[in-house]
């Protein structure tokens, strides 16, 4: 059996591809060539399930997306409140190459901006650092956030630093209102090559995902951002994130994001999953105009808006190998997969459970892969599942659909009826009982009896 999710990351992209508003960025030479076509999705799950669709092998530079990560990196290096000291935390309503600055104190108005990204690149690594140990501190935190070595588009790199006299412009105006330290010129370079970190929609979801995890990288186990810098970081990205059109997108789509100029887009929602898009054709704020189409269809679909409290606590997957012997008019032991769905349960949760029968009745290309591939029956038990939502529905009736198709007979423990089945077709709805005694006789026959229970500890 093989994951409904790539498929329906599929299905948003062509959904979007005919949105052709917008035009990419066209005062930096490498972006305003870039290929319009180029259109890609990833999610990572906050235990490193990695979902993609599209041109997700695709490498454009990271932009503004770098913000929240030299953020956080400013927060580390240098404590909180010398950050805050510097840089403020309000929205600016602003473009983001606007210098945005409160009166009196001269502090840009959020590091999500260019003036506050420039004050924040100056922060990083400590007062005393070079402008190559600020780059590279960023280029490795970046790559431990990503699970892998990052580089740098040079191309970019050469025609943003050719171009930057806006930039420069505003680091000096920061330099004389005393925000900076460092030589304008100096803290401009730094953070055009911080700009032009090269990355994919893959290394984004995962980048986002260590900030839905706490600042724990989902594949290394790492702890790559303290916990209470990664509180900050998210904060900003929920107010200014997405420039002047935060206050749609918080409305609209509802997780804590960051845009770039290249056409790449991130969201990270604590606890559940980091999300990327890249399209390079941007709208009138700077965002991907695709991009923002494929978020707003996600959020929807997906319940994942953070102010939805529709569904209140967490799913748990429980898998158990019973055995069965003695059933009337059976010959042999039967044994049987089970997989018990646990609690009010959203994406992540329906996600568990699709991700543990893709792997365990499918091929055996991995550790462990595939030990039930040759099982011709499964118990799906709903006893202990307070909710299910739209897209764990859904997500579920896909599975029952694929179970169906592999010719396997599923039973489903269900006594109040949470699974709305009415939209499957009558031959693709599973046996549907009251009790997990029940499922049993279904699956071995009448007389049957358990010989052998044991929990399924494997991935």
């Amino acid at each position: 059996m093989r994951s409904p999710v790539p498929d329906y990351l599929a299905d948003v992209l062509d959904a979007v591809r005919s949105i052709d508003d917008g035009a990419p960025a066209d005062y930096i030479e490498v972006l305003a060539n870039a290929d319009t076509s180029r259109l890609a999705v990833a999610l990572a799950t906050v235990d490193g399930e990695v979902y993609a669709a599209g041109d997700s092998d695709v490498a454009f530079s990271i932009q503004s997306i770098s913000k929240p990560f030299a953020y956080a990196a400013a927060i580390e290096d240098v404590g909180l409140d010398a950050v805050l000291a510097r840089i403020g935390v309000e929205p600016s309503g602003d473009a983001f190459n606007e210098l945005s600055l409160e009166d009196g104190t001269h502090r840009p108005m959020n590091p999500m901006i260019n003036a506050g990204a420039l004050a924040t690149h100056a922060l990083v690594a400590g007062p005393e650092a070079s402008g190559p140990q600020r780059v590279e501190r960023l280029r490795a935190l970046m790559s431990a956030m990503a699970g892998r070595e990052l580089g740098y588009d040079e191309a970019v790199y050469e025609a943003e630093l050719r171009d930057a006299h806006r930039n420069r412009g505003l680091a000096h105006m920061l330099r004389a209102g005393g925000i900076i330290d460092a030589e304008p010129e100096t803290i401009v370079d730094g953070y055009v090559r911080q700009c032009a970190v090269d990355v994919t929609v893959r290394d984004l979801a995962l980048m986002a995902a260590t900030l839905a995890n706490a600042g724990v990288q989902p594949l290394t186990g790492r702890q790559v951002i303290d916990r209470a810098g990664v509180r900050q970081v998210l904060s900003v990205m929920t107010t200014c994130g997405m420039y002047d059109a935060a206050g749609d997108w918080v409305s609209n789509v509802g997780i804590p994001a960051k845009s770039g100029v290249a056409g790449g887009i991130i969201g990270a929602l604590p606890g559940q999953l980091g999300l990327a898009v890249f399209s390079p054709k941007l709208d009138a704020h700077g965002n991907s105009a695709r991009g923002v189409a494929v978020c707003e269809r996600l959020s929807r679909d997906m319940g994942l808006h953070m102010m939805d409290v529709s569904q209140i606590g967490r799913a748990v997957v429980r898998k158990l190998v019973v055995t069965l012997a003695g059933g009337k008019g059976r010959t042999g032991d039967a044994i049987v997969p089970v997989y018990e769905l646990r609690g009010a349960v959203r994406f992540g949760g329906a996600e568990l459970l699709t991700r543990a029968l893709a792997h365990d009745l499918g091929e055996a290309n991995d550790a462990g892969g595939g030990r039930h591939r040759e099982a011709t029956a499964v118990i799906l038990s709903l006893l202990h599942t307070h909710s299910l939502n739209d897209v764990a529905t859904r997500m579920l009736l896909e599975n029952l659909r694929r179970l169906h198709a592999g010719r396997r007979a599923v039973v489903l423990v269900d006594p109040d009826g949470v699974l709305d089945l009415t939209s499957l077709d009558p031959a693709q709805r599973p046996r549907v009982v009251a009790t997990d005694a029940e499922a049993q006789v279904v699956v071995g026959g009448d007389a049957c009896r358990v010989v052998a229970s044991q929990e399924d500890t494997s991935r």
